[in-house]
């Protein structure tokens, strides 16, 4: 699983696709089409918020902050991985700027996948 994969789940819960079980179905039923069942946007602030230690932390605007609330090392090798993972071009020294981007990096990533992130950790 990839370290963006393991943020994600953290935040959103276990992917229904890989986490459910199909289910046994009548014979009719099975030849029926089956709808896609509609996922709720998660509201990634909110959720993360409510994590045990998020106030003590500066998961905001911190990526290091963030990995560990989600149950993640922030070393810096993971943080080169996840950085390759969303595109990340820039140098991968550890710096500032890798951390600001790389955090911004992922909560547009987990927009992307049906979160609410507010702007500003966006920008």
């Amino acid at each position: 699983m990839s370290l963006f994969s393991s943020i994600k789940n953290a935040i959103f819960g276990e992917d229904q696709a890989e986490s459910a079980a199909p289910a046994a179905a009548p014979a009719a039923a099975a030849a029926a089409p089956a709808a896609a069942p509609v996922r709720q946007p998660i509201d990634v602030e909110a959720v993360l918020s409510a994590k045990p230690g998020a106030d003590k932390l500066n998961w905001r605007t911190s990526v290091a902050d963030l990995m560990r609330l989600v149950g993640m090392d922030p070393s810096l090798d993971n943080r080169k991985e996840l950085a390759k993972e969303l595109g990340y071009e820039g140098p991968l020294d550890g710096s500032a700027d890798m951390n600001i981007r790389l955090h911004r990096a992922i909560m547009k990533a987990l927009s992307m996948n049906g979160g609410v992130v507010p702007p500003q950790m966006m920008d």
